[in-house]
């Protein structure tokens, strides 16, 4: 018996056809589940259609579009158990680049065809489902340059030219993160907090290949000063994303933590996953194993941890309660 399928398909998402889209992941999907299509609308967005689907009981959920459409249904599927399927279609694929999922729609097609069931982290960020990263400070102010018009001409690039003007403008603050395992004092230019991020989010980079599974965040933190400083750090954060070898520049730090809360002095904007949603203070939380995705095989290491030589740095070790005693009757 063919499973169903609840394939939830935006067509305004990417530059090219939406219809010879939809017709081909048809082709590909119809001989193997019971699919139904459902578009986004824009008085029906992928979070109400993921709710549908679940409501009809559907077997497989499959997001089509940009990141905005993939991270909107797959924060409805989180903790129901039912596996979630991603083809990219938009400017970034983020979540599906993070995820090793092709981004080429035939092989994306072929992923959800044959692919394994892998089961990863998932967070809130202020009580929003963050399925990737939240930015702060440096990241944020890019993401307000690139705007929707500017996506449309120059795709990524738009991300990059942002970034270029951006360090024109590139200011300090302090901050304090509060893990739990410390209280750590810091002066940033960027800080990023990592679930999950594809080699392009370069910010992520400190612990390099962000584990997805291991029930932590990943923080890296940015110091530099001046615009020599950071093109030397955005470098070296390059190189450990190609490379797959942690940052070892001495303006950047990078620690891991269950949960995290961050202030800033002055407040810093923050984007989610690819949204702006307001300014520090936040505080972001690890869900352990709470979203089954389709994906290809694939494999991690976990990361380490440094922060020493970041300017103004103070790490003060939290008290631990003592355990219990065992009752001897």
């Amino acid at each position: 018996m063919t499973r169903s399928a609840f394939l939830i398909f935006n067509p305004a998402a990417g530059q090219g056809n939406a219809e010879t889209d939809l017709a081909f992941i048809k082709s590909q999907l119809e001989p193997v589940f019971d699919l139904g299509v459902h578009e986004t609308q824009p008085d029906t967005d992928a979070s109400q259609l993921a709710h549908l689907a679940i409501e009809q009981g559907a077997e497989v959920i499959i997001a089509s579009g940009g990141d905005g459409t993939v991270s909107a249904a797959a924060a409805a599927v989180i903790g129901s158990g039912i596996p979630f399927g991603v083809l990219p279609r938009g400017t970034a694929n983020a979540f599906a680049n993070a995820l090793k999922i092709p981004t080429g729609l035939a092989q994306a097609c072929e992923t959800l065809l044959d692919g394994m069931e892998y089961t990863v982290d998932v967070a809130t960020c202020n009580g929003k489902p963050m399925l990737l990263l939240a930015g702060i400070g440096f990241e944020a102010e890019v993401v307000k340059l690139a705007d929707r018009q500017s996506k449309d001409r120059f795709g990524l690039l738009a991300y990059v030219l942002g970034g270029v003007r951006e360090l024109r403008n590139l200011e300090k603050f302090h901050a304090e993160i509060d893990t739990d395992e410390n209280l750590v004092e810091v002066t940033a230019v960027a800080i990023t907090v990592a679930n999950a991020a594809p080699p392009s989010s370069i910010l992520a980079q400190g612990p390099a290949q962000v584990v997805a599974d291991d029930g932590l965040l990943d923080v890296t933190i940015v110091s530099a000063e001046g615009m020599t400083n950071a093109i030397a750090s955005a470098y070296d954060l390059f190189r450990s994303a190609l490379n797959g070898d942690a940052a070892s520049h001495r303006d950047i730090g990078y620690l891991q933590s269950r949960s995290i809360t961050i202030r800033t002095e002055p407040p810093q904007p923050i984007v989610l996953d690819g949204e702006l949603i307001g300014e520090t203070p936040v505080e972001i939380k690890c869900i352990p194993q709470g979203l089954t995705v389709i994906v290809p095989q694939q494999s991690g290491k976990p990361a380490s941890e440094r922060l020493e030589g970041l300017p103004d740095l103070k790490v003060t070790p939290k008290l631990k309660a003592p355990e219990a005693e065992e009752n001897q009757d």
